[in-house]
């Protein structure tokens, strides 16, 4: 019996610091891989742009005739990059999204565990029937 009577368990101060830290640690990452999610759509973006002018350009000079029909593989290559570039802008949209709501959730665990420890405290700082009536 003396085993159970030597446990002792860390102080909830320390607890809070800890998960703090966890919660703080893992916010970055999901922000940092919210940057990068960005950066790379931005990028993206600019060269559909590039690629979206250029495809409209030689389209237009195929139907005046002043290019040969020989460019035609250029422009099929051109739309078949702009497609790609658009399924990615896509992609990386939902993934932005994901990481909106992964923050999302890591804020409502936090808020959860800040509220559940404030409670738990002002229950054992008030005497059984205090402050109710």
């Amino acid at each position: 019996m003396a085993s159970i009577f030597g446990f002792r368990s860390r102080d909830p101060a320390r607890d809070r610091q800890t998960d703090g830290s966890r919660l703080d640690r893992l916010a970055k990452l999901f922000e940092q891989i919210a940057v990068e999610i960005e950066a790379e759509r931005a990028g993206l973006e600019n060269r559909y742009r590039t690629k979206a002018t250029n495809a409209a350009f030689l389209v237009e000079a195929m139907e005046n005739g002043s290019t040969s029909d020989r460019r035609s593989s250029e422009v099929s290559e051109l739309t078949k990059s702009i497609l790609n570039c658009e399924r990615r802008i896509a992609e990386l949209s939902r993934q932005n999204g994901m990481m909106k709501e992964l923050r999302h959730s890591l804020d409502m665990v936090f808020d959860e565990s800040a509220a559940s420890d404030s409670a738990t405290t002002a229950g054992f700082a008030r005497p059984a029937g205090a402050g109710r009536g």
